[in-house]
């Protein structure tokens, strides 16, 4: 007996164009009416591999703008790399941290000539491996100018996948957004900083975690977030908003899979040099504790502009209060907020708090809050004002430099207020992902009704646990009034 014809519907794929203001119209100008190929995963042109592309464009762009340094800055002198902004720790720290002269991080003692105060690397243990691995990788080991240009660019193409993979986490953790990608790859700052320092390596574990989460896999995304923290501190951070939104949504088994996995997979690549390279290991830590009060920081601006003096021990404990005051009130605002706040949003506040409490801010910390942003306030106007800030002290602290080593620069009152430049564009974001957390009708992801894309076991939970009254406070019954699209949005499924 025949079969009976198979009768297939084919629904319409909405196109995932922006409904951003300032992103329909710069999109417009440059590429025309969003069509067929703005919809996603349509054949090979989706968003996902654009965004990666973009990131590549931009990360290379980013290398280019480093090469007065590449070809003569960081071997002549400071001034030039100053003058050119295009600084960068990787080439110096080949030499002075021993990876020439293959000595082997946390075990061997850098030789006095090099340490410059420093006996063993004072980086955490994933990230000493990943340097450990790029000199592997760099032929010659003999120091000198060649092998420091190439050591960088070993360094480069590394840190450049894991740009890669945070722009393409961020397209993937809110799946109807894939396009908020290009906040990521088109941020100016986050392109001048990336090959700073290694920060990106955490990054990219920070946010392939965040993504694990999205997917409803805790063990995943803790075991993520564990290695992150291994690379860098502030990734531990993040099971602060895990722990108030799983205790707000009742949510402890996945919660707890996460701590274990965390736990578990620090413990994998600390422990080991832990027990046999204890001093080696501890460095990083105790510097931590032993660093003053540095660039960037609104201590500077205390010390320097007050006759306050600050000893490291007084403002470990000044600005330890201070961040976990900032952590209390983030707490409040996640029990108190009136339908429970997106991952994103605590995350993003969370390392905010932290950045502007510490005493110190060296350039590429920015890189830690851009994937954040993006998705925490995926608004162009908002990211940009914040950019413009960050880029504005990413010049003046290298023009303040540039003055301190005696060529054409920034006064200290120059870079003061590049300082407070930086510090007011980080207060306006957080207080932007405030009033959506508190107004959820402002929060641009929550415009089509969703409730936490990025949430994983959180997204449409009920609440179990709030300091607001017994009363409804399921997702789907607070009703978020739309956002009114842009009037130059085209109509869906036009355009070529």
């Amino acid at each position: 007996m025949p079969h009976p014809p198979r009768t297939t519907s084919a629904a319409p794929v909405r196109p995932a164009a922006p409904r951003d203001e300032v992103a329909v119209h710069g999109s417009e100008r440059f590429g025309g009416p969003a069509g067929r190929r703005a919809a996603p995963a349509t054949g090979w042109w989706h968003p996902v591999r654009v965004v990666a592309l973009v990131m590549i464009s931009t990360f290379a762009l980013g290398m280019v703008q480093k090469l007065p340094c590449y070809n003569r800055g960081w071997f002549e002198g400071a001034s030039t790399q100053y003058t050119h902004a295009c600084y960068s720790d990787i080439p110096h720290l080949y030499r002075a941290r021993g990876f020439a002269d293959g000595l082997i991080p946390y075990f061997d003692r850098i030789p006095d000539e090099l340490a410059r105060g420093m006996e063993y690397l004072e980086y955490p243990v994933l990230t000493g491996l990943f340097m450990e691995t790029a000199a592997w990788l760099t032929p010659g080991g003999d120091g000198g100018r060649a092998a420091q240009q190439i050591y960088w660019l070993v360094n480069a193409g590394m840190l450049m996948a894991c740009a890669v993979i945070i722009a393409v986490c961020v397209a993937r953790i809110q799946r109807s957004r894939p396009w908020d990608g290009l906040m990521v790859a088109l941020a100016p700052a986050f392109v001048l900083t990336s090959t700073i320092n290694w920060d990106l390596l955490a990054g990219a574990l920070c946010l392939a975690g965040l993504l694990m989460w999205a997917r409803s896999r805790p063990a995943a995304a803790g075991l993520l977030i564990g290695l992150a923290t291994a690379a860098k501190l502030y990734p531990v951070l993040l099971l602060g908003p895990l722990f108030l939104l799983c205790l707000r949504a009742s949510r402890w088994r996945a919660f707890f899979t996460a701590l274990t996995a965390a736990v578990l997979s620090w413990l994998v690549v600390n422990l080991p040099i832990m027990l046999l390279a204890t001093e080696g290991w501890a460095r990083f830590y105790v510097f931590s504790q032993e660093r003053s009060v540095d660039f960037g920081s609104f201590w500077l601006l205390l010390v320097q502009r007050t006759d306050i003096t600050l000893e490291p021990p007084v403002v470990n404990r000044l600005a330890t209060v201070l961040t976990l005051l900032g952590f209390a009130v983030i707490a409040l605002l996640a029990l108190l907020a009136p339908v429970r706040p997106r991952l994103a949003q605590l995350a993003f506040l969370t390392v905010a708090v932290f950045i502007l409490t510490n005493k110190v801010y060296s350039p590429q910390y920015v890189l830690w809050l851009v994937p954040l942003a993006a998705l925490a306030r995926p608004r162009w106007r908002d990211i940009l004002i914040w950019q413009a800030c960050e880029v504005l002290y990413f010049l003046g602290i290298w023009m303040y430099l540039a003055h301190t080593s005696g060529a054409h620069g920034l006064t200290p009152n120059g870079y003061h207020g590049a300082i407070a430049l930086h510090l007011l564009g980080t207060l306006y974001l957080c207080l932007v992902v405030v009033r959506d957390m508190l107004r959820p009708r402002h929060d641009p992801v929550r415009w089509d009704g969703s409730d936490d894309p990025g949430g994983g076991v959180l997204d449409h939970a009920p609440d179990r646990f709030t300091f607001l009254p017994r009363r409804a406070h399921h997702p789907s019954t607070f009703h978020v009034k739309p956002h009114p699209e842009p009037t130059s949005a085209p109509p869906v499924g036009r355009g070529a």
